[in-house]
């Protein structure tokens, strides 16, 4: 009888508490004890394991993959998490067509009588966009066409009317630069949907253009023309069921091989490059044709969405959610570099897996669940295009509706702790203003925008499939400002991973990982899910938010 009194007081004082939930109140000793189960040593060994040569990589549709999936699983259900996938298990199966494409060794383009020759991988990367066994182009015509962008919004459209439809569009990487008197042009220094390679091909399709080449230089992709070779030269991957137009041609061309190629017709890259960051562009017939055959491979497979539950204890509120991602997928095995063929994906992205799981951990020690329910979706083929996220976004197995956020975890902080915590997509939705009160009251640490906007972050990782159907959604990346460190020490690490280790063989787990950091943001993680699982407010989009409407839309 009296474990049974001390239970009902312990029911009353949590929904006395959470009746009455704000930042300043709602981290209960229960949750305090909770945390203590992210550890740096939990992290530490999950990491390890996912990013095992034994996974090969964890290719999308690899069985290195979905020993990947089976073990998240196998984790979940040792945490009591519910099944939240298809037919009662914790797998949504994701349909996806794989496409290998075996493009001629070289692309040939002609003009004024003159012919030059471009060496697959080191100059061009091509990939079929169609499921043919073979993909003939010969002789089509190239037109640039600027930055490739119709936007409405933005008065700015570098289309103008032109039929482009069974032509070759050389087209410029990122969105155009914002200006004196524009500040603001498509996101000013941010770069937006419109600056994606996505956006570009999905846009010459529905142009009924026969292929699309981006120009790639370092600045405008945020990368080097290495990681264009890694991310384009192996199997690609779209939704089986994806009906939407497609270019027969997925091109990129460097920007040595542009120059050359435009100089055959006494075209100048720098000039074209200056005409196209005005309104007033409009295509330009370059004079040069272009000719290349492809053998493509093409596959059916199934590769899956992880999906676990941890049930809310609010009879009213128990059928809503609160989403945390986290991409198990990465390469695969590749092109040898330095000997090495392993891509393992290390921090991209066995480490947020890996933080993920910390944080479900520590959810399922929980002695009072919260009022909602609490969702761990790791996501397949994320970088195949986001496409796990975008199969659930279009397949959910709970209504949109009833998703009150989703917080994505893609990579941790390895470089050790910091005083800040950046969050991707802070200024779209009041979850930034959450999360940095929150961050401020229990860690002492403060929220920033993205410090790199020009790289688009937000809409390179799984979280912008939630928003593109309506749901408030922010990517936690590593703060900046490290403690005890210098004041760039945190650009620096950045850009020497990204140069150095990005979607590279050498992207592996190592002993020297400082991550004392990674286990701050990951409590903060499980912080924000728990304030927002227990209170009556629900994080809403910014006014000037293009998710927006969207969400307005749905709770109609």
């Amino acid at each position: 009888m009296r474990i049974i009194k001390m239970l009902l007081l312990n029911l009353v004082v949590a929904f006395t508490m959470f009746s009455q939930i704000t930042i300043e109140n709602f981290l209960t000793s229960d949750a305090r004890k909770a945390m203590d189960y992210i550890t740096e040593d939990y992290i530490r060994a999950n990491v390890q394991f996912l990013s095992h040569d034994l996974l090969e990589g964890r290719g999308t549709g690899s069985k290195g993959e979905l020993l990947a999936a089976t073990y998240i699983a196998t984790q979940f259900k040792l945490m009591g998490l519910e099944p939240g996938g298809d037919d009662g298990s914790y797998f949504q199966k994701v349909p996806l067509s794989g496409i290998t494409t075996f493009p001629d060794e070289e692309m040939i383009v002609k003009g004024k009588g003159k012919t030059i020759r471009f060496k697959y991988y080191d100059e061009f990367i091509a990939v079929s966009g169609v499921k043919k066994d073979f993909v003939s182009i010969k002789d089509a015509e190239i037109v640039f066409v600027g930055y490739g962008i119709v936007a409405p919004e933005q008065n700015w459209d570098d289309y103008k009317g032109v039929d482009v439809s069974g032509k070759i569009l050389l087209m410029l990487n990122d969105d155009p630069p914002a200006t004196p008197d524009e500040p603001n042009l498509f996101g000013g220094k941010a770069r937006t949907y419109y600056g994606r390679w996505t956006y570009k091909y999905e846009i010459a399709a529905k142009k009924g253009a026969l292929g699309a080449i981006i120009i790639h230089t370092t600045p405008s992709a945020g990368y080097g023309w290495n990681v264009v070779q890694s991310s384009w030269s192996g199997e690609e991957f779209e939704l089986a069921n994806d009906t939407e137009p497609k270019v027969l041609l997925k091109g990129w061309l460097t920007e040595d091989a542009t120059r050359r190629m435009l100089a055959l017709v006494g075209k100048n890259l720098d000039e074209l490059v200056k005409i196209a960051q005005t309104r007033q562009f409009k295509p330009v017939d370059l004079g040069l044709k272009l000719s290349l055959n492809m053998r493509v491979k093409f596959r059916e497979i199934t590769s899956q969405n992880v999906i676990g539950i941890l049930r809310g204890g609010d009879e009213k509120l128990k059928d809503e959610f609160v989403v945390i991602t986290s991409h198990h997928d990465h390469l695969g095995i590749g092109k040898p570099v330095n000997g090495d063929s392993i891509y393992n994906g290390a921090l991209d992205n066995a480490s947020g897996v890996s933080a993920m799981l910390a944080i479900a951990k520590a959810f399922s020690e929980l002695k009072v669940k919260p009022r909602r329910s609490v969702m761990f979706i790791a996501l397949t083929a994320e970088e195949a295009g986001l496409l796990g996220s975008r199969y659930f976004a279009q397949n959910p197995t709970v209504p949109p509706v009833k998703i009150v956020a989703n917080l994505n975890v893609d990579g941790i902080n390895i470089w050790g702790r910091t005083r800040d915590v950046i969050l991707i997509g802070m200024e779209k939705s009041t979850l930034g203003e959450i999360i940095n009160e929150i961050a401020n009251k229990y860690q002492g640490r403060y929220a920033k925008p993205d410090q790199f906007p020009e790289l688009g972050l937000f809409y390179r990782s799984d979280q912008f499939n939630f928003a593109k159907v309506g749901i408030p959604a922010v990517f936690f990346d590593n703060g900046v400002e490290y403690v005890d460190k210098p004041e760039d020490y945190g650009k620096k690490v950045v850009e020497e991973y990204i140069a150095k280790n990005y979607h590279q063989p050498s992207d592996e787990y190592n002993d020297s990982w400082v991550l004392d950091g990674a286990v701050e943001d990951a409590k903060l993680v499980f912080m924000t899910v728990y304030y927002l699982a227990n209170s009556d407010a629900k994080p809403e989009w910014k006014p000037d938010s293009e998710f927006r409407l969207i969400r307005e839309q749905m709770m109609k």
